[in-house]
């Protein structure tokens, strides 16, 4: 067996000089590895990171007692032992050796005093079997000698641990020294190797047991006897346990029964610790707001004392004379003095409070960091002095004048900083491609904007921009017309805050904000003191909010960069914002509202006119035939604007719709005059583009509806007059007889006709001669001439429909005056012309 770290001399003396001055005697110090487990799986080999320890046990004797104690050293930086823990061992309640372990070399050792049971105990692991049982053996011989009484041992046999003490340990008596106490025989390295007979099992017990053995015949000779004999005991054994089962019932429902009343005494007692606890929670609270209450007192005691003897100062130095002159004079210098002086301390103080804020970097957006207004605190050191400014009022009305407009010039500069720092960043955090501005040109290839990318992000930072923006606008211009004292009626919107102590934008809800400010004219009749003091508000407010709209036109012009169309997003959200404004609502914010809403009306209107300007360059090209490629990119581009629709913004598209559509025909017609021969059909192929590509979009869109319907009659009449000219073609004379039959049927009886010049009956044989007898070549030069230079092929089988329809049309009146006219002739019939035809 190797040479185990119990019997190394050297550790030992260096544990006894970490511990000492203690007066306690090492009995074994031995190398372990320490790791931590985990509650639930304390098996699991899978812990921490072990890490190098010396456990060590020592006994310190103090009167007649000794006691016991376990020590972990940790290893310094130096490599010096040095104390880490100290256990006593009296408290050791559980030795376990680890089940998962298959070395079997990991114990833990369970103490009954750690405060925090919750804390799984460490794991301790030995370098073999046989360190292992040695400290093992070592720490259960102490508690035996020591304290009486043995730990309880899991995971390993005490009887194999016997046995393995007598194997590995020479049979060395030692006798116990009184005197010394009653561990003499444990103390020292020496003597802790003992025999197994004085650890565990006596050897008067050892001979009762061989004696009790030895007596005990069990007749193994004969396999058979021996598995009926031990059958018996089996079932003799079973029987007795039944039998001590049954006798055992009263006692287990006497258990049962105290489990019982246990359980419920703990139920009752833990909804008394609920409700002690909820109580106690209660009183924390009522103590925290009396505390709160307490404080504030102290401090309005502090600050009353404090003010108490400044105006004692101030009494001292106030001489006010007896006569009446001398004192209202005096009175008035004083006034003026106050007024001044107060007037010059809140022009400074507005001043320096922006001045802090504009001053500190956290207070604005930075890169990476979108940063909401707070203008909490600001508004809450402003309304501090808010008593004052209602003095200075009553004292002298026209100092506000001068305050007010310092206020709004102080608060401006933070409004438009913040404004701006937050438009920069919201552009630079904004992550979208940019879509092209082209999309009627006839120089760019036909499906260049069919995957045109998502610009949602756009529109969406521009909403983001007025969430933030409008609401704290709405607020400030609330806070300052009631700081500023401005006696405007209904200046708080139901549910407001009269105070400002709620900011608006804080609730996320733009439109609950409003200043509720009547507008100048509607109040003139009623007030004339009132007109004036919102004209004066309203002058106020536009110091006060003037500049910042130039972030929001500058957001906007961005926008429109990245995507034109994006505008129709913008204009309706900024129409939702602006109806969310009452209609009685004066003041910056509706102006600027409505300046956003033209600014993107007019954005738009660019893109439209610049779309125009697209569409009408068409007309250059000498000669174009086919589908002309404004006509499908407009389906896509009228999709995509579908797509962007927001709220009340239906009216501008419908405009934009209206406008692309009327020159679009317009444009269509003056290039079909360009090539007359081939007119109709240019026209018939662009009209029934434009109606395939727009056939979804007008089943919902009442406007493009409009323009459907009216493709349709031209694409009808462009198709008519097209077919016409091919049936004229091939079969001119025939049509051409006809005709001059029915001309004359006006002046002539029908009878008389056959004896005109041209029209006999010979003319007929002649014509239908040359004209029916090869009818059927004749309609197929007719089917040719109907697809030459018919670019959309997909046409090409209603056209020839529609094409003989209308032959059949006109042969059959054209038979129908035969059989008037010349009856006696015979001619092909409908019939066989419509069978004909057919087959074809």
């Amino acid at each position: 067996m190797a040479k185990s770290s119990a019997d190394d001399e050297e550790l030992r003396r260096a544990c006894e000089a970490a511990i000492e001055g203690t007066k306690q005697k090492i009995v074994m110090s031995i190398r372990v590895a320490k790791s931590r487990g985990i509650w639930g799986k304390a098996g699991k080999l899978g812990r921490q990171m072990a890490k190098p320890r010396v456990l060590a046990l020592s006994t310190k004797l103090k009167g007649q007692r000794t006691k016991a104690f376990l020590r972990v050293l940790k290893y310094s930086n130096g490599g010096v032992l040095e104390p880490a823990k100290l256990y006593k061992l009296k408290h050791l309640s559980k030795v376990e050796v680890i089940a998962n372990d298959p070395s079997g070399c990991t114990f833990t050792l369970g103490f009954d005093n750690l405060r925090s049971q919750s804390v799984a105990p460490p794991q301790w692991t030995m370098r073999n079997i046989d360190d292992r049982n040695r400290l093992l053996l070592c720490i259960l011989n102490i508690c035996k000698d020591v304290l009486g009484r043995l730990p309880k041992v899991v995971g390993i046999d005490v009887v194999e641990m016997a046995l393995w003490a007598k194997e590995n340990t020479p049979s060395v008596s030692t006798q116990k020294n009184l005197e010394d106490g009653p561990v003499a025989a444990t103390v020292t390295e020496t003597e802790l190797k003992v025999t197994v007979e004085k650890e565990l099992v006596s050897q008067a017990e050892e001979e009762d047991m061989e004696a009790l053995l030895d007596t005990y015949v069990m007749g193994i000779g004969e396999a058979e006897a021996f598995s009926e004999r031990l059958k018996r005991e089996l079932l003799a054994l079973e029987a007795a346990n039944v039998h001590a089962i049954l006798e055992s019932e009263p006692l287990i429902d006497e258990v049962l029964q105290g489990l019982e009343a246990a359980t419920n005494c703990v139920d009752d007692m833990d909804e008394w610790l609920g409700i002690f606890n909820v109580k106690l929670r209660h009183m924390r609270e009522d103590i925290e707001s009396i505390e709160t209450r307490n404080n504030k007192l102290e401090m309005q005691s502090v600050n009353n004392k404090t003010l108490l003897v400044e105006l004692d100062k101030l009494l001292e130095r106030l001489h006010i004379p007896s006569e009446v002159k001398e004192k209202r004079a005096e009175l008035e210098k004083l006034k003026s003095t106050f007024v001044r002086r107060a007037s010059e301390f809140l022009r400074n103080y507005f001043a320096n409070l922006v001045d802090f804020m504009i001053s500190d970097k956290t207070f604005f957006s930075q890169r990476g960091q979108l940063k909401r207004p707070d203008h909490a605190d600001l508004r809450y050191k402003c309304r501090t002095y808010a008593r004052l400014l209602q003095h200075l009022k009553s004292l002298d009305k026209n100092c506000l004048g001068p305050l007010r407009k310092a206020y709004c010039i102080s608060l401006n500069l933070l409004l438009r900083r913040e404004a701006r720092e937050f438009a920069n960043e919201l552009r630079a955090s904004t992550k979208a491609s940019k879509n092209p501005t082209v999309w009627l040109e006839a120089s760019t290839g036909s499906g260049q904007n069919t995957n045109a990318a998502d610009t949602s992000t756009v529109s969406d930072a521009y909403a983001k921009m007025l969430t933030i923006f409008i609401p704290l606008l709405v607020d400030e211009s609330s806070f300052f017309a009631h700081f500023m004292c401005f006696e405007v009626p209904a200046l708080v919107a139901p549910g407001g805050h009269v105070n400002g102590s709620k900011p608006a934008y804080d609730n996320g809800d733009a439109n609950d904000d409003d200043l509720g400010i009547m507008d100048i004219d509607e109040n003139d009749s009623k007030n004339g003191k009132n007109s004036a003091e919102l004209a004066a508000l309203n002058d106020s407010l536009q110091d006060l909010l003037d500049g910042i709209q130039e972030d929001f036109y500058a957001v906007v012009e961005w926008a429109y960069k990245i995507d034109p169309l994006r505008c129709i997003s913008m204009h309706g959200i900024t129409e939702r914002y602006l109806s969310g404004q009452k209609a009685d609502a004066a003041g910056f914010v509706r102006l600027l509202l409505g300046d956003l809403e033209s600014r993107i009306s007019l954005q738009f209107g660019r893109f439209v006119d610049e779309a125009c300007h697209q569409i009408e360059r068409n007309e250059r090209n000498v000669r174009q035939m086919g589908v002309l490629s404004y006509i499908p990119r407009f389906a896509i581009l009228a999709t995509r604007m579908e797509q962007y629709i927001q709220g009340q913004s239906r009216d501008l598209v419908d405009q934009a719709y209206t406008k692309f559509v009327s020159i679009m025909f317009v444009t269509l017609e003056k290039i079909s005059q360009t090539d007359p021969k081939y007119a109709d059909m240019f026209l018939l192929e662009n009209y029934a583009a434009f109606q395939n590509s727009l056939y979804d979009l007008a089943n919902i869109v009442p406007t493009l509806a409009k323009f459907y319907h009216q493709a349709s009659e031209a694409y009808e009449q462009a198709s008519t007059r097209h077919i016409t000219v091919i049936i004229y073609s091939q079969f001119e004379r025939l049509f051409q007889f006809a005709r001059r039959i029915e001309d004359l049927m006006y002046t002539l009886a029908p009878e008389e006709i056959p004896f005109q010049l041209g029209l006999s009956k010979m003319d007929l044989r002649k014509m239908l001669k040359s004209s029916v007898s090869g009818v059927d070549k004749n309609i197929g030069v007719m089917y040719k001439k109907l697809q030459k230079n018919l670019t959309s092929e997909e046409l090409l089988p209603s056209l020839w429909d529609k094409c003989k329809k209308e032959f059949l049309v006109k042969y059959e009146s054209f038979a129908q005056l035969v059989a008037k006219i010349y009856p006696t002739e015979t001619i092909p019939s409908v019939v066989e012309m419509r069978e004909l035809l057919a087959s074809m």
